[in-house]
């Protein structure tokens, strides 16, 4: 008895240490729409003398239609060959000339542009990305170029590597009529038939003012900054088409799906995906806590269980994929030598059994929250996360200021709160399994 109460004003203690943390790392932030309904976030941070310009667009390979995928990440690299007044190719020879460094990334919901500058080239930064929304160069040349750099990078990192088709054979399986069955690289032959109106159907409809937030984060002075941003974004006009928004409702799954993959690799991996709410809800924040319950570290339960004692995995993972519309969480598992897949989904389900039927323990729980904290201090660390997790806020949560209190959701979530939500989402009928073997099984 003595011992618990010990352990209770430990945690008591942690969570008033954590709380005055937090308060000290507030982030500070303006925030507001220009007429063109381009939102504007800025970030003052003196500390170094670096600033980042982040634009994030409202458009991902949940976007796209089902005969023209791959379009959301062609664009980012499209986006790239140049503008009216940048020549081709010489956009990333600007930036690296400056003393800068910039980079790009497309998911299922966004695509994400940041240059990284000296804070005395802010306003090179917003030149280059308002000349990349208002004026980007589509053309023929670029067109093609882009097709075969994008279909070159499908081979590379999905169709010729090992398990590289693996979270595609799953996500095809656990979605049947939502777009999110597609996977952000798309098909090559979608990009390869892809004509230039399709091409720039897409980028009329998608990169338009109103469907972007603008993020500056860094050495900054909030005043300046906001009349460059109106000098060089305030005269781009609005888009001229409605903005396509997938309503697809995906059906809840009500029976397991098993399926059987051969593939060009040496040992089999073994896959569950469990369908689970959107991110933001208060049952995701349960089911990403229960994922680090299972795989994350080697105390998880997971990993413990099967690296550690019965030594039949040499690889476990458990991962909420975390999307704007309902989604996937998903356990993977690459067996041992010599030990059979059945048994690594026994090892599996017996622990997913443990956590649908007991209440995991009060050291497990500020454990998880501990992660948490740990997780999201780090997440902000440079001006450059913070100028990013500032656009995912507000793109898709329509809450910037989540940036600060996030962390309250997680906090809030109680043992019971872990309980209820892996008997609710982690069930056998709520899942697609898939065995993924080596072809010469």
């Amino acid at each position: 008895m003595k011992q618990k109460i010990n352990f209770l004003l430990l945690a008591l203690l942690w969570f008033g240490f954590a709380s005055a943390q937090a308060a000290e790392r507030r982030i500070e932030f303006t925030e507001y729409t220009l007429d063109n309904g381009l939102h504007v976030i800025l970030h003052q941070d003196n500390s170094t003398p670096n600033v980042v310009v982040n634009i994030m667009y409202h458009v991902g390979a949940k976007n796209e239609f089902r005969d023209r995928t791959g379009f959301a990440h062609f664009f980012e690299h499209l986006m790239f060959e140049g503008s009216r007044h940048i020549g081709r190719g010489e956009f990333a020879e600007i930036v690296e000339q400056a003393g800068g460094s910039l980079n790009a990334y497309t998911s299922f919901d966004v695509t994400n542009y940041f240059v990284l500058l000296p804070s005395n080239q802010l306003e090179l930064g917003l030149w280059l990305e308002s000349e990349r929304l208002l004026h980007p160069v589509i053309d023929s040349i670029g067109i093609a170029t882009q097709k075969d750099v994008v279909t070159e990078e499908m081979k590379q990192t999905r169709d010729n590597r090992p398990y590289g088709r693996m979270m595609t054979e799953t996500i095809n399986r656990a979605f049947t009529v939502h777009p999110y069955q597609s996977d952000v690289l798309g098909k090559d032959e979608h990009i390869r038939n892809a004509t230039y109106e399709d091409i720039t159907n897409f980028h009329d409809m998608f990169y338009v003012p109103e469907n972007a937030v603008l993020v500056v984060s860094g050495d900054i002075d909030i005043n300046e900054t906001r009349h460059l941003v109106e000098l060089y974004f305030g005269d781009i006009p609005k888009g001229e088409h409605e903005i396509f928004r997938p309503d697809a409702v995906e059906p809840v799954r009500t029976t397991e799906l098993r399926d059987t993959v051969y593939d060009q690799i040496q040992l089999p991996a073994y896959i569950q995906a469990y369908s689970i709410p959107a991110q933001g809800t208060e049952d995701f924040y349960a089911l990403q806590m229960l994922g680090s319950l299972l795989s994350q570290g080697q105390s998880s339960r997971l990993y413990r269980k099967m690296v550690v004692e019965d030594q039949s995995a040499m690889m476990i993972q458990a991962m909420p994929l975390g999307l704007e519309d309902p989604g996937l969480h998903m356990i993977i598992g690459i067996p041992n030598i010599g030990v059979d897949v059945k048994v690594l989904e026994e090892s599996i389900d017996a622990e997913l059994e443990r956590v649908r039927t007991e209440t995991i323990t009060e050291e497990e729980l500020q454990k998880l929250k501990n992660q948490v904290e740990s997780r999201m201090v780090n997440s902000n660390t440079t001006i450059a996360r913070r100028a990013r997790n500032l656009a995912n806020y507000h793109l898709l949560y329509g809450d910037a200021s989540l940036i600060n209190y996030e962390i309250d959701r997680y906090m809030a979530v109680t043992r019971e709160d872990i309980l209820a939500a892996a008997q609710k989402y982690l069930r056998p009928d709520n899942r697609v399994v898939l065995f993924y073997l080596p072809e010469a099984q």
